[in-house]
């Protein structure tokens, strides 16, 4: 789109493509307009977007938690900090794709949502509203229809989808429909309409395969089918929000204990928390039912759980004794984990490269670092101090985070990116027999990426010399066709250079 000048259809290798919406490839082709670095283009849209969901839910935790002043305060802190440094954020806020910009806008869709139903008086007083007086809901509808509406242009009709089962589950629950079906109001569909429309239709118009390629493919044979191979079982996404949440599922405790009982008290309907949990549970009910599942689908679940966490960590001094242990003893189990997972990881790696680095060294020390951590949090916890454990906790990732930018990223970048096989032939002198042979559909798109081309396919009929880019069990079938018998000095890596000599000429 940067270079060619097409803002309309989306393509790749100079081909329609109608995978995802064109939001995402907007945003990233305005950084390669301002001639940002291209990692830089591809993936700030993703942690922009993550830095926006972490401001949304500061607001809705200071607006609708907390009953003074000082229990709002620290509800705006607690939410941003959980989210940003839950394994969802990190990890994804560094992804190339359109699955935090689809969280945000379903996020915003979410504050505009609870805004409508908080100056309609459906919350509590004390909940948003101090009065529970009802206003004007013209601006919150306007939101709603505009986030949804771009929310479409992320990532597709799922949109409508989620954002209406959730209200739906929420007057289904609390039989609110009058107030549910403000929603369905004009200003709602108009400015839903003026954002999204424009686009789906002129790309209707240009590409007539757009509607049976992108709606009925890519949404409804996605969801149906197991078309493009994602199939997992029913309960996937269960174990993929708790490792979401990490290292805050804990949390969670204290938010099901609190949910159990209000509904012992019959006045679970009223609070905004309900709300928030119909936001997190629809997504995830949604797709365990589909036939196609990747972890990415679920992430708009995150920040309505995250906000139901700080719920948890507020009420962190009403927590009975057996509850905070298990809690403490939740967070502290991550950190151990992830510290043995990072020394499991190291002693993998080849003998020279952890003595080049020192990551074992390293690894060893955070194993202990983490043990350290588990005790101090613990006795802090246990004398009523859960705030300070959130934030060193919290303080722990974001030092762990830019570790591993510095010692572990590094190594798995010459391990598992295309970056640095792209640059280690960028000048080679024969550039037209590079190739690629039996690699992941990943591998091909990032040599793309780097090397601005798409590269040829290898094929064993070819008969002249080549640099091929192929896996070691790829390497294995080029020795049986007698095209490569030496040997590589880094046989351990996924993706390997293999020169391939010319085949034998037959007598």
């Amino acid at each position: 789109m940067a270079t060619a000048g097409d803002w309309v259809t989306p393509r790749l290798f100079d081909s329609p493509w109608f995978e995802k919406p064109v939001l995402f490839y907007w945003t990233a082709a305005i950084g390669f307009r301002l001639q940002l670095q291209p990692e830089w283009a591809a993936r700030l849209p993703s942690a922009l977007s993550a830095l926006a969901v972490a401001l949304v839910l500061g607001w809705l935790a200071h607006r609708y938690f907390g009953d003074c002043a000082e229990a709002k305060r620290k509800a705006a802190i607690l939410a941003p900090l959980l989210f940003s440094t839950s394994v969802a954020a990190i990890g994804f806020a560094r992804a190339a794709t359109p699955d935090m910009l689809f969280c945000v806008l379903l996020t915003l869709a979410m504050a505009s949502a609870t805004a409508v139903l908080d100056r309609a008086g459906v919350f509590l007083a004390g909940a948003g509203l101090a009065s529970g007086a009802k206003q004007s809901d013209s601006v919150p509808l306007t939101l709603f229809g505009a986030s949804l509406g771009l929310s479409v242009l992320a990532k597709g009709p799922a949109a409508i989808i989620l954002a209406g089962g959730a209200i739906g589950t929420w007057a289904l629950a609390t039989n609110h429909w009058r107030v549910a079906l403000r929603f369905l109001h004009p200003i709602v569909i108009v400015s839903f309409s003026i954002v999204a429309l424009p686009w789906y239709a002129l790309c209707a118009v240009r590409n007539p395969g757009f509607v049976r390629v992108f709606i009925i493919e890519h949404n409804f044979e996605r969801y149906l089918t197991p078309l493009f191979q994602h199939k997992q079982p029913f309960w996937f996404f269960g174990p993929i929000i708790c490792l979401a949440l990490l290292p805050w599922t804990a949390l969670l405790i204290p938010g099901v204990q609190e949910a159990v009982r209000l509904m012992r008290e019959r006045s679970w309907s009223h609070p905004p928390g309900f709300f928030f949990a119909c936001w997190a549970v629809f997504p995830l009910l949604f797709f365990s039912f589909s036939q196609s599942k990747l972890p990415g689908y679920i992430l708009p679940a995150v920040p309505p759980l995250v906000l139901l966490c700080a719920v948890g960590a507020l009420r962190a001094s009403n927590m009975s004794r057996a509850t905070t242990i298990v809690v403490v003893a939740g967070i502290g189990v991550v950190w151990i984990g992830v510290a043995l997972f990072g020394l499991h990881f190291a002693n993998r790696l080849p003998h020279s490269l952890l003595d080049q680095t020192g990551l074992l060294r390293v690894s060893w020390l955070f194993v202990y670092s983490a043990l350290v951590l588990a005790i101090v949090a613990a006795l802090w916890a246990t004398r009523g101090k859960f705030d300070r454990l959130i934030i060193v906790c919290s303080v722990c990732v974001a030092l762990t985070v830019e570790f591993a930018n510095f010692r572990i990223l590094p190594i798995l970048d010459r391990l598992y990116s295309a970056r640095s096989y792209a640059e280690s032939v960028r000048h080679d002198r024969r550039p037209d027999r590079i190739f690629t042979w039996n690699l992941k559909r990943n591998w091909d798109y990032g040599l793309a990426f780097y090397f601005g081309r798409e590269l040829p396919e290898w094929s064993p009929g070819d008969n002249e010399p080549a640099l091929v880019l192929t896996t070691p069990q790829g390497l294995q079938e080029m020795k049986k066709l007698g095209r490569f018998d030496g040997s590589l000095d880094e046989p351990w890596g996924e993706v390997l250079f293999v020169p391939v000599r010319p085949a034998p000429h037959e007598n």
